[in-house]
């Protein structure tokens, strides 16, 4: 792909524009994203990215550190993430600002951690995430670990669970036949939009790598778990509630968001059926599952 100087990306219907005056930054989507790339529209979120140097610089307070790659700081109202690593010693090699909104972004590429004359993408992993999830959060939506599947029936399945509980599983089985469509294996955004529920894919994929950027309303929703035989369990509201919010990408430090997030599993779970599902590992779930229609 092309290098550009303004790129769009969509995700769940949100549109991120990024741009850059800067001459010598060459902007070029990585990965999965190549897939969410769209044409000209109109921006949700207009992200400026720019060469700086980033070795003077004030943060504000500190709100939230990741443990590793990033860390949240707020300041008169705007929130800072600031990104560093070993490989490029003391100082952060990416910052990025945004307004109260998650509408506005800045972002500084540290001139002395890249070579000018290669291409970048702003938003590396996990920048693009955490630009979608942040705007996401008061605006009835959450991005959830899940595999999502539509069916040629016209069901639209939302698989939930950690690490390890057969999201992966679950995707390469139903990849098997035809006429399916996977929207990711591992992460998947849920939000209202013109008075209906979406589940839509993500570029963030698990081991399979499938990452569409597709949408469906989702019909059923299955708590996975190993099992020796396929096996489910109806749930009621509040334990299918509890449950998804164990499994969703909240800004914890941030309450407001935590109770839109709250509110919103509350009011889209009294309309989709939620089950918990022990499954064995082969292909007679799907049929198990098929029969429920």
């Amino acid at each position: 792909m092309s290098t550009l100087s303004s790129l769009f990306i969509r995700v769940a219907d949100i549109t991120l524009h990024i741009t850059t005056d800067s001459h010598h930054m060459k902007v070029q989507p990585e990965g999965a994203v190549k897939e969410f790339v769209v044409s000209t529209r109109k921006p949700d979120v207009n992200i400026q990215a720019s060469w700086g140097n980033l070795s003077q610089r004030t943060w504000g307070k500190k709100v939230f550190d990741s443990g590793s790659l990033w860390q949240l700081y707020q300041q008169n109202g705007s929130y800072l993430f600031r990104f560093t690593s070993p490989t490029f010693g003391p100082h952060p090699y990416k910052t990025a600002s945004f307004n109260s909104t998650f509408t506005q972004c800045e972002i500084l590429l540290n001139c002395s951690s890249f070579k000018l004359d290669q291409p970048v993408y702003p938003l590396e992993y996990p920048l693009d995430e955490l630009t979608v999830t942040h705007f996401l959060a008061m605006r009835e939506g959450v991005e959830v670990h899940a595999c999502g599947v539509l069916a040629p029936s016209g069901e639209a399945y939302l698989f939930v669970g950690q690490s390890g509980a057969g999201k992966t599983t679950m995707a390469r089985l139903y990849q098997k036949l035809d006429q399916v469509k996977i929207l990711s294996d591992d992460r998947i955004v849920l939000r209202r939009k013109n008075h209906g529920i979406w589940m839509y894919g993500t570029p963030w994929h698990g081991e399979a790598e499938i990452a569409s950027p597709e949408k469906g309303h989702p019909t059923k929703i299955f708590f996975l778990r190993h099992g020796e035989k396929n096996r489910l369990v109806p749930l009621g509201k509040a334990e299918a509630v509890s449950r998804l919010f164990t499994s969703c990408f909240p800004p914890f430090y941030h309450q407001q968001a935590i109770e839109f997030i709250l509110a919103f599993f509350d009011e889209a779970l009294k309309t989709i059926p939620c089950y918990e599902l022990a499954f064995s590992p082969d292909e007679r779930v799907v049929a198990f599952i098929d029969g429920l229609t």
